[in-house]
């Protein structure tokens, strides 16, 4: 494990056990306070000087949110911070040290925060206009907190809150300010939402430090792994190159919602139907009576689904790629959908639009932009072929074999993405790619043509009996 790895996870243990603390101060004021001085401390002792970043980056988007026109302070706000965070990542070529490792994982969940909060006010503006509520009616506590628009001071707490302060997950304005303007964390059952999610983090650790042991990603860097090794061994390795990445996010993403859930920030009723990055999604009126009410609080149901960013069961057993998507970096996801996604109005460029924005977030290296653009090329040809096996039912035996071909065909695409989002150089990419005769891609090119050629006219069933477990589990997930 390298150093950087171990300052991580102690500074993500000590986030974990600081929340049980933050929970015991009463006064809200002072919650706020020390949870943003806690963040600020945490920032400046893994960036040093390079906090000027997050700073300057905190202080402009401020200054637009605050005094920008609120028509368009969500545009200027995208353009500024994508901007800023692309100069973070190539200011050797303007004469300023590279930030380290750390300050860039701060640097990209600020980015989001900072667009997001921009947008919130956007959105939380153009719908009082749009009804009419800026009147001398009275307003819930909590429904005051969604619509004001923050000061500096409060956009200052928000992006340097400990609580994701490292690599999040996401969570909206409106879920910081009802985490510290609701009593939801008082009655949430914090401590064992967070023992749940530590369980099976240990059998994580060992399998990334055993697995990256016997598999490095040097290796594949080597002459050795070229000169030496068969295109079959090469194509194998892909499988435990991305065991050991999935690994090692499972690990970071489920200690970070421990964070979340040790301070008690994402705990709803279970009748809001939270969801991740969204928060609450429906009975707002009666949200706003819980709040105002100790008791009907104290006989809710909570969950941390706000805050949830990560499904390792769905995410590696899924069948598809798509549905396994849905089930990684969930909050990220929710982001780039509201905020990307559904706003731009083109329909057809959407999706296209939607990872390059994802790219630029992660990084300026090649290896994100063959990784995350490819997956939009892949998905329409893996949509044909889902449809059209979507109600073709098998024998019992060529059902098991469809399921391990659709489960190892899924881990190959992953897996030859992730070693360019491992690899990131472009030299590195391609020559690994090209060792194995870039198999993946030729393989979704002869799954176009299949698909535009062949598969037409009516579905035949393979077998004529009742659906199979594979006709049925396809079937839940569309």
């Amino acid at each position: 494990m390298e150093w950087d790895d171990i300052i991580y996870l102690s500074l993500l243990l000590f986030c974990i056990g600081f929340g049980h603390v933050l929970r015991q101060i009463s006064d809200r004021e002072t919650r706020k306070w020390v949870a943003s001085g806690v963040g600020f401390v945490i920032v400046f002792l893994v960036s040093g000087k390079h906090i000027l970043h997050p700073i300057v980056c905190t202080f402009v988007n401020a200054v637009i949110i605050i005094f920008g026109d609120k028509r368009s302070i969500h545009l200027f706000s995208f353009t500024f911070t994508f901007l800023y965070l692309i100069f973070f990542r190539t200011t050797i070529y303007f004469g300023i040290p590279y930030p380290p490792p750390h300050t860039n994982l701060i640097q990209m969940i600020l980015t989001l925060k900072l667009i997001g909060l921009a947008y919130e006010v956007h959105d939380s503006v153009a719908a009082a206009r749009e009804k009419d509520l800026n009147d001398d009616s009275p307003h819930s506590e909590l429904e005051s907190s969604r619509i004001a628009t923050p000061g500096f001071i409060d956009i200052f707490q928000y992006a340097f809150c400990y609580i994701g302060v490292l690599t999040g997950p996401y969570y909206k304005y409106r879920m910081y300010c009802d985490a510290f303007n609701t009593p939801f964390s008082e009655y949430a059952d914090c401590l064992n939402e967070t023992f749940n999610k530590l369980k099976p983090i240990p059998f994580f650790i060992i399998s990334f430090l055993i697995s990256s042991y016997y598999f490095p990603l040097s290796y594949a860097q080597s002459d050795e792994f070229y000169f030496e090794r068969s295109v079959l061994y090469r194509v194998w390795y892909l499988y435990p190159s991305f065991f050991i990445f999935r690994m090692r996010m499972y690990i970071g993403m489920l200690l970070s919602e421990c964070v979340c859930t040790m301070s008690g920030l994402g705990a709803y009723p279970l009748l809001t139907d939270p969801k991740p990055g969204e928060g609450p999604t429906k009975e707002h009126a009666i949200l706003a009576r819980i709040v105002a009410d100790p008791d009907l609080a104290k006989k809710e149901k909570y969950n941390f689904e706000a805050i949830h960013n990560i499904d390792p069961w769905n995410s590696d057993f899924k069948p598809t790629i798509r549905t396994s998507l849905k089930a990684w970096n969930m909050t990220i996801q929710h982001w780039l959908a509201v905020n990307v996604y559904k706003r731009f109005p083109i329909k057809a460029y959407r999706m296209p639009l939607t990872f390059a924005v994802s790219s630029v977030w992660h990084g300026v290296y090649a290896g994100y932009y063959l990784c995350l653009c490819s997956v939009p090329v892949y998905l329409p040809a893996e949509d044909m072929w889902n449809k059209r096996f979507r109600d073709v039912t098998f024998p019992a035996i060529l059902d098991k074999f469809w399921i391990f071909v659709r489960y190892w065909w899924k881990m190959l695409y992953f897996s030859y993405w992730s070693m360019a989002f491992n690899l990131l150089r472009v030299d590195l990419c391609f020559r690994y790619w090209s060792s194995i005769y870039f198999l993946p891609n030729l393989l979704t090119v002869v799954m176009y043509i299949i698909g535009l050629t062949l598969f037409k006219g009516k579905k035949k069933c393979v077998d004529g009996s009742s659906s199979s477990k594979l006709t049925s589990e396809v079937k839940k997930i569309e």
